[in-house]
């Protein structure tokens, strides 16, 4: 397929995410609470591509999960909202709560609230801006058409394509795969730009 056509993807994409985003209201609901939401990952990168995922860092100064309870029962009322998953990991070297959620066609939104002073406070805002200041157009090119050739069974954290392409300078996807085998994922990926 042209590159012109995967980036017009790319970009139907990205405007379908901010449409759910502004939809749920989840930035609103967060800061209700009082804490503050980040957008991170490949749509904040401008590398969304076929794996429909939104990502949010969200902090506060203590986690409590009843109050997580409570905004992911006004996120469940939304009509595009369709699944929620919860998983406890304050008692982790992760310091946070994680939440997803799904909506009827199979878009994912992924909530991370992490406390704030932990390891991972703003520690993903700094990748993702470095990926940004490290990207070439030729880079975000490569990155949207290895995204696109990636069969749809495939599981692929964001981060490897980036690491694989910024990093390595891998520019087609058999290269990838061979990259892949090189570089398992063996937790989360420290990686940064």
């Amino acid at each position: 397929m042209d590159i012109r056509e995967i980036e017009k993807i790319a970009a139907e994409n990205s405007l379908q995410a901010q449409q759910i985003i502004c939809k749920t209201e989840i930035v609103k609901l967060w800061e209700s609470i009082g804490c503050t939401i980040n957008q991170v990952g490949s749509l904040s990168m401008g590398l969304l591509m076929k794996h429909k995922d939104i990502d949010f860092h969200i902090y506060s100064q203590k986690l409590n999960i009843a109050d997580d309870f409570q905004i992911m029962s006004q996120l469940a009322q939304n009509t595009l909202i369709n699944h929620i998953e919860f998983v406890n990991l304050a008692d982790t070297e992760e310091n946070c709560l994680e939440w997803h959620a799904w909506t009827h066609d199979n878009w994912q939104i992924d909530m991370i609230h992490i406390l704030k002073g932990s390891y991972y406070d703003g520690y993903f805002e700094r990748v993702a801006q470095n990926i940004r200041n490290a990207l070439t157009d030729q880079m975000r090119k490569t990155i949207l058409l290895l995204k696109y050739e990636t069969p749809d069974s495939q599981k692929i954290l964001g981060v490897e394509y980036y690491q694989a392409v910024i990093r390595d300078g891998v520019s087609t996807y058999s290269q990838f795969l061979e990259w892949r085998k090189e570089h398992p994922v063996t937790g989360i990926i420290d990686w940064m730009a």
